[in-house]
């Protein structure tokens, strides 16, 4: 008689049963997605509080940092900035030892970090610049030499056949 009986369906959950039932209509299905939304926004409620309060600690922290540390990054900013002034003024030399006033020239073509370097670069671009105004002969021109010394044009041939129909 067991054997006459169906064997009872299996879950897919293991036996275990959770208590969890899908939503039936599309009106539970939102409102199971409203209560999850407000569950996480209920978490960070107080993102703006500890983000002001973030930028209280940081304005604390900076008025309470050492003079020896402001005076650290001072020196060090001055640092920077003397170096970078130093490199200008190498570039600036070197351009003007080599005859070239032209700021944008210097700006592109003169990016070296060392005077080696912004030599060779300076005296490439002097070369080119020099090049570039020399006078240059004028480049020929075929028109010009013997007379006739070319093949007639079209016009000169119709001409010379009419004048040839008219003259016999």
């Amino acid at each position: 008689m067991a054997e006459d009986q169906a064997p009872a369906p299996e879950s897919n959950d293991g036996g275990q049963d959770d208590g969890f039932t899908p939503p039936a209509t599309q009106a539970e299905l939102n409102k199971v997605i409203a209560d999850r939304i407000a569950r996480e926004r209920a978490k960070y409620a107080d993102y703006g509080d500890l983000k002001a309060k973030a930028a209280r600690f940081d304005e604390l922290e900076q008025a309470n940092k050492s003079e020896a540390e402001r005076l650290a990054e001072e020196a060090s900013t001055a640092r920077a900035d003397a170096e970078a002034a130093r490199a200008e003024l190498l570039r600036y030399r070197v351009a003007a030892s080599h005859g070239i006033t032209d700021a944008e020239d210097i700006d592109l073509f003169l990016t070296g970090r060392d005077e080696e370097t912004l030599t060779k670069q300076a005296e490439r671009l002097a070369a080119r610049s020099e090049e570039s105004t020399r006078p240059r002969p004028p480049r020929p021109d075929a028109n010009q030499g013997r007379p006739g010394s070319g093949p007639a044009s079209t016009a000169d041939l119709f001409a010379a056949a009419v004048e040839r129909q008219f003259t016999r």
